[in-house]
Order: C-alpha cells, then sequence, then structure tokens
C-alpha cells in the first residue's frame, strides 16, 4: 500500500513533468521504506524535511523524464554501453583522485554532477561546462557549503565534474546515498537483502540516454558497485575494474566522520551510535561481497586490477599507467600532461584537512580489527 506521504511526493514529481510513466514500479518498495524511515527514525528539523523532500521529487523528476526521452527516443537502446570501466574501491580509499584524474583523458565518458540529476535532453559534450544546469548544481553545492562549509575539507566534487553513480541508483531508490543524508536504520536494513537488478537495469538505460548525445567509453566509479556486482556484470557483461584498497579500519573511521557531517546537516540529534553500527555493516558488506563474487567467479575476478591506496598516494602517474594497461588503452603523451597539471592544480588538502578521531566517533578499533582481519589490501 502507498502511503499517504510517498503518493504526495510522487504525485508532485508527475505534475511538474507532466507525465506519470517511472518506467515500472520498481522504485516504489524503496521509496515507500525510505519516507516511512525517515518520519519515524531521521529526527530532521523543519528545513531539512523540505530539503529531502526537495531531493526525492528530483529523483523522481528526473526518472519520469528519462523514461518519456527513452520512450520517444527507442533508438538509443539500441546502441550497448561498451567496456565501461568501473572504480570500485571501497570508499575514502582514493576513488574521486583517481576518476578525476583518468577523466582528464576526452577518450573516457565519465558522468557529470549536473548530467545525473538533470539528464534529459541529453547533453552534448561542447557543453559541459556551459549548460545553464550547470549553473542549477553550483547554486545547490552553494547553499549546502552555508549550510555545512566543513564539508568541502571532507569531500570536494566540483558542479561541472565527474561524479559517482550514487545519485542514479537512487533514482531507483536502492542506494546508500539516502543513508549519507539522514540515520534511517529501518531503510538500510530493508535495503541489505533488497533485488538491485531493477536498479542496475535503470543505471544502463540513463547511461544510454547520456551517451546517445556524448559517446565515448564510460569511466564510472562508486564503491556502492561493491554490494551488487552481480547485477552489474548482468547488465555489463563485458565490465572492467579498478579496485582500490586501505586499511578498513581507516576507511570505517572515515566514513563515518562523513556521514555524521552530512547528516548532521539536516537533524541535531546524536546519531552516532546507529552510523558506527551500520557503516562498520556497509563497508564489511562491501569486503565481503565483493570477495565472495571474485572467488565464485575466476573470469569475473580476472577483470579486476587491485590498487593500494598508498601506491596512489606515493606515485599516482604510476598506477595510471598500471590502469591504462589493464584497460587495453594507451596513455598518450598530451593526456599524462593533462593528468600531471591536475595533480599540481589538485594536490592533497587542497580544500582542507579531514580531521577525524575514531574514539570520539564511537569506534571500538579493536573490534573492528577482528572484524576485518580476513581481508588482505594489497603489499599488506
Amino acid at each position: 500500500m502507498t502511503s499517504d506521504r510517498s503518493a504526495e511526493l510522487v504525485q508532485m514529481a508527475c505534475e511538474v513533468a507532466g507525465v506519470d510513466d517511472f518506467g515500472g514500479d520498481s522504485y516504489r518498495p524503496g521509496l515507500e521504506q525510505l519516507v516511512q524511515s525517515l518520519d519515524d527514525e531521521a529526527t530532521l528539523h523543519d528545513l531539512a524535511k523540505l530539503t529531502i523532500d526537495g531531493m526525492i521529487v528530483g529523483h523522481l523528476l528526473n526518472r519520469l523524464r528519462v523514461t518519456a526521452w527513452l520512450r520517444d527516443h527507442p533508438a538509443a537502446l539500441g546502441v550497448p554501453v561498451d567496456r565501461p570501466v568501473f572504480i570500485v574501491g571501497l570508499p575514502r580509499t582514493g576513488t574521486t583522485l583517481l576518476h578525476y584524474l583518468l577523466g582528464q583523458d576526452p577518450r573516457f565518458r565519465t558522468p557529470m554532477s549536473w548530467e545525473v540529476l538533470e539528464s534529459v535532453p541529453p547533453p552534448r559534450r561542447e557543453a559541459f561546462s556551459t549548460d545553464e544546469r550547470v549553473a542549477h548544481t553550483r547554486d545547490a553545492k552553494a547553499v549546502f557549503r552555508v549550510l555545512n562549509p566543513g564539508f568541502e575539507a571532507i569531500h570536494h566534487e566540483a558542479p561541472d565534474g565527474p561524479t559517482e553513480c550514487l545519485t542514479v541508483l537512487s533514482q531507483d531508490f536502492k542506494s546508500i546515498f539516502w543513508e549519507t543524508v539522514a540515520d534511517i536504520p529501518s531503510y538500510g536494513a530493508w535495503l541489505r537483502t533488497a533485488d538491485l537488478g531493477s536498479t542496475y537495469e535503470y543505471h544502463r538505460r540513463l547511461l544510454q540516454l547520456l551517451q546517445s548525445e556524448a559517446p565515448g567509453r564510460w569511466l564510472l566509479k562508486c564503491p556502492a558497485h561493491l554490494l551488487g556486482l552481480g547485477p552489474l556484470v548482468t547488465e555489463y557483461p563485458d565490465a572492467l575494474f579498478v579496485m582500490t584498497h586501505r586499511d578498513p579500519v581507516t576507511v570505517v573511521a572515515s566514513m563515518c566522520s562523513l556521514v555524521a557531517s552530512l547528516s548532521g546537516t539536516f537533524s541535531a540529534a546524536d546519531h552516532r551510535a546507529s552510523i558506527v553500527r551500520r557503516w562498520s555493516e556497509i563497508v564489511e558488506d562491501m569486503v565481503d561481497r565483493s570477495t565472495e563474487a571474485r572467488s565464485r567467479d575466476p573470469e569475473l575476478d580476472r577483470r579486476f586490477l587491485d590498487i593500494d591506496y598508498q601506491d596512489l598516494v606515493e606515485d599516482p602517474m604510476d598506477v595510471v599507467r598500471r590502469i591504462y594497461a589493464h584497460v587495453g588503452a594507451e596513455l598518450e603523451p598530451e593526456v599524462e600532461s593533462s593528468m600531471r597539471r591536475y595533480l599540481l592544480e589538485n594536490p592533497q588538502g587542497r580544500y582542507g584537512t579531514h580531521v577525524y578521531d575514531p574514539v570520539d566517533l564511537g569506534l571500538d578499533v579493536d573490534d573492528l580489527r577482528e572484524r576485518f582481519g580476513a581481508y588482505r589490501p594489497p603489499h599488506a
């Protein structure tokens, strides 16, 4: 049964879009659970309620417009997403750096921050920095910086730069994105066993829409893909993977700090204990599910290149060369120059230093060491 609140949000999106076809009802169970958890558990302040409702309507609206555009342009679905490259490391392991660095190569097609939120009409490459939708994302990020000025030091993403796939997955309402902005343990428990097949089908359809006017070999990034490698490979059977690794205790601590900061923008309640429980579980699931998938399927395992975080920090261009060899691409001199320039212009800490203390966050380091005892990053 559809709740009054979720039905109201759906109706708002349909009225703005002028259509009511979401391409099926796969989004509904997640939306229902999300809205219920937000109402029952998140303890949001009034401005946060309006803000997150706006996020939900925005995700529904984009899904409506994507579905309508693909209905009117069915030829786009006949063009496959060919040999995409997925950066799928654990969170807080340099995946954003790699995405931006490799994205200096114009032969790669990265999803842009603004186009995954406002995908229709599909943009052309020459308008990636000038499309009016860039300004919408820039304005939204400016407002958020006022609300949470310290978050840039934790995670920076340019409004006209590459973004991870989390926003796309969120448009099927099966995504850990929602758990970064609010404490919603019931939604998290539901999501842990949810079928992600429809989520990756929608992901592929959205990429097909976006590549219709701006083609290229997709370079995608999202730690959450480690939770759904099976359905991902079903949609992208020739995908290649780059997996970054770091001490999982550091990963959990850094991620808990990020979520505490982000969700703290929308609630004054102390959710540290819940954040520690859930995000320790999420990182553990990422390790366990990816390890199991690779162990079960040697052919899939061969498609992975494992990268140690410390190697990336110490010699990023050597890591880049290893990735190019793995994906069968040539690192051209002008592209290498662009990458080196990017590194010089964007040193670690450019937007501030992320400082956090596992003890202050409520983490039991000894317990985490035991839980991740079998995990062995490269070179460990």
